[in-house]
């Protein structure tokens, strides 16, 4: 059997980030129990999927991606739905964030 490559963990970990920021304001300071119940556990899901894809790639690459992920993701979900701005200026700034995720895995070995 196969074992996934450490960049398809590092994508779940990255889908799983995004679902626990993008649900984070739900949770209402951790005041309501089951939104607050989902965002930990893609929390945990996230941090799982990160420490399998550490073993086989460096540590530093591994959590940028991973950030960039989360950042990219969770801008565009808030764009897409929940209403926030899609100014240039700021999906400028998202496409430079994915730039770089995309050039960290290009340029690293793993």
């Amino acid at each position: 059997m196969n074992t996934p490559s450490p960049w398809l963990w590092l994508l779940v970990a990255g889908f799983f980030e995004v679902v626990w920021a993008s649900g984070l304001k739900s949770t209402q300071g951790f005041t309501r129990l089951w939104p607050s119940v989902w965002v930990g556990l893609a929390m945990a899901a996230s941090l799982y999927g990160l420490s399998v894809a550490i073993k086989g790639l460096p540590v530093g690459t591994a959590y940028a991606v991973w950030t960039g992920i989360g950042a990219a993701g969770t801008a565009l979900v808030g764009i897409f739905l929940l209403g926030e701005s899609a100014a240039a200026a700021r999906l400028a700034c998202i496409f430079m964030i994915v730039a770089g995720t995309v050039g960290l895995k290009l340029f690293s070995r793993g």
